[in-house]
């Protein structure tokens, strides 16, 4: 413990954003950087406690007692070495993660918890300007090959693990560039692509050979994809979309969520789009249909691009401010979240679903809401429509941004033939083994939409149990 009176002395502090104003003109994040003295003072903060909750609340297992504590002391260098034992990605998760950590931050049972998050990512990009961060290229081949199928987080993660094995590990992704949702999907206001451009860097010279535009299941047959790696691993996320089911849907201007977001993400990196097929929001009164970060990230998307008004409605009723008891601490809290998107302008509604959709000339123009009540029957809950509170609000763009159901199980899963579980996601052992030996999954693909911590750690988990069948036994952490 490095200050034992630290969290008496220091008040939390996180980063500073710039005004609203001048982050809606442009792309790039928007965080202004502590000094590093008062990143030192805010790993002060950490007590050290006797049972780390935050270990317990971190996916990934971060040993972050002992990272607070380098930080505050001044050992930097020292802070990635321990940083980089549990998380090959921190630079992501330092961005993006919503830091489960925090939540179960002993300090945080009756103060502000410590600034994890913010530790987190100082370290890493210090790293990174410092040049600590280099390639750890194996030591010996093990002359084994093994497929990882996808370059979200989790592929990302269970590829550079298994290439520090020894194994001569190709990473297929169907995009054109690596990276998955966190380089389609999330905006670069939240993100920006040079990160991850900085880590594929790194893990081509440790050996990972990236093959991009290749449509595993059908570029690549699934026999094939066997037969030619000694292990395959699958991380493709969990991409089916929940759509909505009502009249109208088929008018244009509604969207899945994650079209819109990687055709943005595609033209502020340069691509060329015909102006005809761009999804645009200037000038436009949009409406997202979901109240989670995909939804969040929709709003900002759709403010800078002008939109002339942004309304947000989720089904679920409206979370209380603090704490809800039935989430008590260590768990992670049911409370309101509001973005920094909301906080650039939108409009929230709760208890609210989706009737109908109305249009004109073949597009969308308004949608018809009504609000609903929720209440708890045999146990289960149960949402009943308010009478008399149906309305009709002007609606140019749709996005749905209602979550993912589970993998595509059409084509390179239903060609292998693996099992499912219970909710339709790749159903994997406690070495994330699939039912079919040598093929293993990870992230979101084996268990349904997540966190991206979690599909690091799912990825991490996936390469010990590969280099486990592979050689017999694995000293992958």
């Amino acid at each position: 413990m490095g200050k034992p009176t630290g969290f008496l002395e220091f008040e939390r502090k996180v980063e500073d954003y710039q005004s609203v104003a001048e982050r809606l003109q442009h792309w790039h994040e928007f965080t202004e950087a502590l000094p590093q003295t008062a990143v030192g003072e805010q790993g002060a903060r950490c007590m050290d406690c006797g049972i780390p909750f935050c270990h317990w609340g971190c996916p990934v297992n971060n040993v972050i007692p002992e990272w607070n504590d380098l930080v505050y002391r001044g050992r930097w260098q020292e802070a990635i070495g321990v940083l980089h034992r549990t998380n090959n990605l921190p630079e992501i998760t330092g961005r993006v993660c919503p830091a489960p950590c925090e939540s179960s931050c002993v300090l945080g049972i009756n103060d502000d918890p410590v600034s994890i998050k913010l530790i987190e990512k100082n370290i890493v990009e210090r790293a990174f300007e410092e040049g600590w961060i280099t390639p750890q290229p194996a030591a010996q081949a093990t002359g084994k090959t093994v497929a990882v199928v996808g370059s979200g987080p989790a592929g990302l993660a269970c590829a550079q693990q298994l290439a520090r094995a020894g194994h001569a590990v190709t990473l297929f992704e169907k995009a054109d560039r690596i990276g998955g949702l966190l380089r389609y999907g999330i905006p670069d206001f939240k993100l920006e692509k040079w990160v991850i451009d900085r880590r594929m860097a790194q893990m081509q010279a440790e050996g990972v050979i990236f093959k991009t535009g290749v449509n595993v299941g059908v570029d690549v047959s699934a026999d094939v994809l066997k037969s030619s790696f000694d292990a395959v691993c699958l991380t493709g996320g969990a991409m089916k979309a929940r759509d909505l089911q009502v009249p109208g849907r088929d008018l244009k201007g509604i969207h899945l969520a994650m079209v819109f977001l990687a055709q943005s993400n595609r033209r502020v990196a340069g691509d060329t789009i015909a102006e005809a097929e761009w999804i645009d929001a200037k000038g436009k009164h949009v409406v997202v249909i979901g109240g989670g970060d995909t939804g969040s990230d929709c709003v900002g998307t759709s403010n800078r691009q002008g939109a002339a008004s942004v309304l947000q409605i989720e089904l679920l009723p409206k979370p209380p401010e603090e704490r809800d008891p039935t989430t008590p601490w260590p768990l992670w809290p049911n409370k309101l979240r509001t973005s920094s998107s909301h906080e650039e302008g939108c409009e929230r509604l709760w208890s609210v679903n989706t009737i109908q959709a109305e249009g004109a000339q073949g597009r969308v123009t308004s949608l018809t809401l009504e609000e609903v009540s929720w209440s708890q029957v045999e146990g289960r809950w149960q949402m009943t429509p308010v009478a008399g509170s149906r309305r009709t609000v002007p609606a140019d763009l749709v996005f749905l941004a209602m979550g993912f159901t589970q993998p595509v199980h059409e084509g390179l899963l239903s060609d292998l033939g693996v099992a499912f579980d219970g909710r339709n996601n790749v159903q994997v052992d406690e070495t994330m083994m699939t039912s079919i030996p040598g093929v293993f999954a990870a992230g979101d693909m084996a268990r349904g939409a997540s966190l991206v911590v979690r599909a690091i750690a799912d990825g991490r988990r996936a390469a010990k149990g590969i280099d486990t069948f592979l050689m017999g036994s694995s000293k992958l952490p």
